[in-house]
């Protein structure tokens, strides 16, 4: 391994090394993550020989404070460096003072009370209405045998139509099902009664009509052809035939149909708690991030026709 100048230190450039050496021969990381972890030491010796007004040494590394982390995380934020590299850098420190501590040449937890930086949950791409409707519809084209077709249109109408997730909907039972409602179960076990909009019951009765397996009570209602239960990878590669019939992005999936629902409700002024009810969602933050999607959707028609854009 190269021999970079981590520090004047003897004692420290020679654990570095050591501990550098263990990651290839005993924990087998890759040459690539070695590398960066290498170069996130290097660069937080040379912020601290700085900052601290003296070379890093070992000494020096069991008094670390608090604030001497956060001033190293907050010159690299100001060297554009983003979450998750960020992330990446405090583990890679973490596993060094691992290593001197399981030597006994340090002794400092400081860098585990450092809470790493969040990543920003990147936003949920929506389809337009035009384009959900469409992935809907083209199933028909897509699928010679009709009740197979039915089916999947039906499970795609209630990610879209009544926004669940692909697990949901495959996990509805026929006593599930009421006149205008759904019960659904959702994450952890919760239920919830979803509205069953006319479009969407329509998908279902006609998939029930040709289905030749005739559920009821708890029976699941989606089924796979040999009768067993529906895989959501069988809808998934559906909406891979969808993407390519429609020329959808890569991003439209089942659960992009679930994005869709709950951004034309808001955008059509629907209230943010309903929403939050209706998708499951345990926390309203979950929520409020389709106000994001909204509000950027409205900059960029914004962007796109106004005349002094």
């Amino acid at each position: 391994m190269a021999d970079l100048a981590f520090t004047t230190d003897p004692d420290l450039h020679t654990q570095a090394l050591d501990w550098l050496s263990s990651l290839a021969s005993i924990r087998r990381l890759s040459n690539k993550t070695i590398e960066a972890y290498q170069r996130d030491l290097s660069q937080f010796t040379s912020f601290m020989t700085t900052h601290l007004g003296e070379p890093l040494s070992l000494n020096a590394l069991q008094t670390l404070t608090s604030p001497d982390i956060r001033a190293f995380l907050a010159s690299r934020r100001q060297k554009g460096v983003g979450a998750r590299t960020l992330g990446r850098q405090l583990s890679a420190l973490r596993s060094f003072f691992h290593h001197l501590e399981r030597l006994g040449l340090v002794s400092n937890q400081v860098l585990f009370l450092v809470r790493p930086p969040k990543i920003a949950k990147p936003l949920p791409k929506a389809l337009t209405a035009l384009e959900a409707k469409n992935s809907i519809l083209m199933t028909n084209e897509l699928e010679e045998r009709p009740w197979v077709a039915a089916r999947d249109m039906a499970v795609l109408s209630l990610c879209y139509g009544a926004g669940l997730r692909i697990a949901e909907a495959l996990a509805i039972c026929a006593g599930d099902l009421d006149a205008g409602s759904l019960r659904v179960t959702g994450k952890g076990g919760k239920t919830r009664i979803v509205p069953l909009i006319a479009p969407v019951r329509i998908t279902i009765d006609a998939y029930l009509e040709l289905c030749p397996f005739k559920p009821s009570g708890r029976d699941i209602i989606f089924r796979g052809v040999r009768g067993g239960p529906l895989s959501p990878r069988l809808i998934q590669k559906r909406m891979v035939q969808l993407r390519a019939a429609l020329g959808l992005p890569p991003s439209a999936s089942p659960h992009a149909l679930r994005h869709s629902f709950a951004t034309h409700l808001l955008g059509r002024g629907g209230d943010l708690r309903t929403i939050q009810e209706l998708l499951g969602h345990a926390s309203l933050s979950s929520t409020q991030i389709y106000t994001k999607v909204d509000t950027e959707q409205l900059l960029d028609a914004y962007q796109k026709a106004h005349p002094r854009s």
